[in-house]
């Protein structure tokens, strides 16, 4: 069985004055401070947070 795929993902604007279920996401996601980078699972739930908070993160595929 392959290992599961992740995604790294990195917060590069402040959640700071943003929609509040945005901010929601960026906290899921594991994120708590700016420029603070997280591995989390490819899965549909986590892609789904990263692409509602997409302009505040940056993400690199692995």
């Amino acid at each position: 069985m392959p290992a599961n795929k992740t995604v790294k993902v990195t917060l590069t604007r402040s959640p700071f004055g943003k929609i509040k279920s945005h901010r929601e996401c960026v906290r899921g996601l594991g994120l708590r401070r700016m420029h603070q980078t997280v591995e989390v699972e490819d899965t549909p739930c986590t892609r789904g947070m990263i692409n509602k908070a997409y302009y505040l993160l940056k993400v690199e595929e692995n």
